[in-house]
């Protein structure tokens, strides 16, 4: 079992998760504080101050926070948006790669005769066959 392990960790697709992991996790952090500090603070200027993580409205004893849940579509779209920049650009990437790669067309083959030219040499051999 621990061979099977060390291999799956040598493999490389675990390493690479990991690495998306911590790197997500870093990200995740610069967008919070991007939503947090600096959007909300402009969308509240044009909206008279209102800070969105304080927007709630209760129904007897539950709470909704829509504030919460307006900074967490906002934080959602920056990250879809930057993960979508990133994925088209490897894909644009990935793409003048192949180009660059690109076998050379196979030479053309030559081209048989025609059958016109076919049943123009069968009637030729036909007539120049001697009749009985």
């Amino acid at each position: 079992m621990l061979k099977e392990f060390r291999e799956f960790i040598a493999r490389g697709n675990a390493m690479d998760l990991a690495v998306g992991i911590i790197i997500g996790a870093a990200f995740t952090a610069i967008v919070n504080s991007l939503v947090e500090d600096m959007i909300n603070p402009l969308i509240g200027i044009f909206i008279g101050g209102i800070d969105f993580s304080a927007v709630s409205f209760g129904i007897g004893n539950a709470q909704f926070m829509i504030g919460n849940f307006i900074n967490a579509v906002i934080k959602f779209v920056i990250i879809a948006f930057v993960v979508f920049m990133l994925v088209r650009t490897l894909n644009r990437l990935s793409r003048l790669g192949r180009r660059e790669e690109a076998p050379a067309p196979a030479p053309e083959e030559p081209k048989g005769p025609t059958q016109e030219e076919l049943l123009i040499q069968i009637r030729d051999e036909l007539r120049a066959r001697p009749t009985d």
